[in-house]
């Protein structure tokens, strides 16, 4: 097994499950396919597993690491943001609702996607290579975003919350009061996600849902 699967903290970690959405950090890997550093770019995006017939063998030599996700509020919460090649409509609209919930930045519609990026990117590690996170009311964070919650990275929705696994989330559990929470998900994408981005979800209505059925 090799090194390429994302959670929702942005970890690199080793796991049997398959992903959703593939991700690009630039090239992170050796000659061994060993990851070795946690990004090399500040643009981290989230693409389709297919993409106009390409074909890549993950972890070639100097070539972009391919990274995977269990679903797009997953590759949000890790930090990354839509493709704009390959997903370009969902990276326009991400860029849309971006700037419709971050006013405080003065950015307009013909900002570059790369100063939204250097905002991303202080939002999601520190120069210490630790995640970034924040407090929030519980009550006031939208569906698809991610909370720690007794050690566990969960995800906010339909007034629950589901612990995150590799393969899946785990039975839901009441959403908890009216306390403030660390929440994972960088706080200008949450943003987004309030002002109208509606990020994919995996299936959470039952307990331990199968892997997705995509190859990675």
């Amino acid at each position: 097994m090799l090194q390429n699967r994302v959670d929702p903290r942005g970890d690199i970690i080793t796991t049997s499950a398959r992903g959703a959405w593939m991700g690009n950090r630039g090239v992170l890997h050796d000659e061994h396919k060993i990851i070795r550093r946690a990004f090399k770019l500040k643009a981290w995006i989230t693409c389709v597993l297919q993409f106009k017939g390409r074909h890549r063998t993950v972890m070639s030599p100097n070539r972009w690491t391919e990274l995977f996700f269990l679903d797009e509020a997953t590759a949000l919460a890790a930090g990354h943001r839509p493709c704009f090649e390959c997903r370009r409509e969902n990276a326009k609209r991400f860029k849309s609702y971006w700037l419709k919930g971050n006013p405080e930045y003065g950015f307009n519609e013909d900002a570059r996607i790369g100063e939204i990026d250097e905002i991303l990117h202080r939002e999601r590690i520190t120069r210490q290579g630790e995640k970034v996170s924040y407090e929030s009311p519980i009550h006031e964070l939208p569906d698809g975003t991610f909370i720690e919650w007794e050690g566990r990275a969960c995800l906010v929705a339909d007034n629950k919350i589901f612990p995150w696994t590799p393969f899946g989330y785990e039975k839901s559990q009441s959403l908890p009061g009216e306390q403030r929470v660390k929440v994972l998900t960088p706080k200008s994408t949450v943003n987004a996600i309030r002002a109208g981005y509606l990020p994919q979800i995996n299936d959470h209505s039952t307990a331990n849902p199968s892997p997705g059925t995509v190859s990675n």
